[in-house]
């Protein structure tokens, strides 16, 4: 099982590898910001898994 102290840390890599000329993203200068849309989107990412894990079984 997983520590309950576990923080998740700021995602610098996934901050400096944001796309500069992508017409349909958008850049986000704050890096604030940036971390919060992150951690959301890792959320909704993670539910999405666990909500397929539970989906149909093979008999």
């Amino acid at each position: 099982m997983a520590s309950q102290n576990t923080k998740i840390k700021f995602p610098l890599w996934h901050y400096l590898n944001q796309p500069l000329f992508n017409a349909n993203t958008k850049l986000i200068w704050n890096p604030q910001r940036f971390a919060l849309l992150w951690r959301i989107q890792l959320l909704e990412r993670c539910l999405v898994k666990h909500c397929d894990a539970k989906g149909h079984h093979q008999s």
